[in-house]
């Protein structure tokens, strides 16, 4: 069996992980967890700290696409997740690739120009 490198070997986030790779605050987390119901993060210990999965951060990926790239309000993006699952889930992975491709052309080019 081939060992997987790219596999992200780290089975648990912090709240302040994900808020940080997301841009948010901490008490934005809490709050669309509220609003989006299968959006349950583990918790642990007596103070209930927040244990994020890699499902829970696909979660969020799709909601902040949604609500803080695309401008959604939480309602509407709530009733798009309901109504249509896989085609918001395929939108947020379309948006992510372009955006991956896009970062991709700015450092070609900046190494470009750095040639001339």
């Amino acid at each position: 069996m081939a060992l997987n490198l790219h596999k992200d070997l780290k089975l648990y986030y912090s709240i302040k992980e994900v808020a940080e790779m997301f841009g948010l605050n901490e008490s934005t987390l809490r709050y669309w967890e509220t609003e989006f119901p299968y959006l349950k993060p583990k918790t642990s210990g007596p103070n209930k700290v927040r244990q994020y999965s890699a499902k829970d951060i696909e979660q969020i990926k799709l909601i902040h696409n949604l609500v803080k790239v695309r401008g959604f309000k939480l309602a509407a993006a709530k009733k798009m997740i309901n109504a249509n699952r896989d085609g918001a889930d395929r939108s947020a992975d379309v948006l992510s690739r372009l955006i991956s491709v896009r970062d991709d052309l700015v450092a070609l080019k900046h190494q470009l120009d750095g040639l001339q």
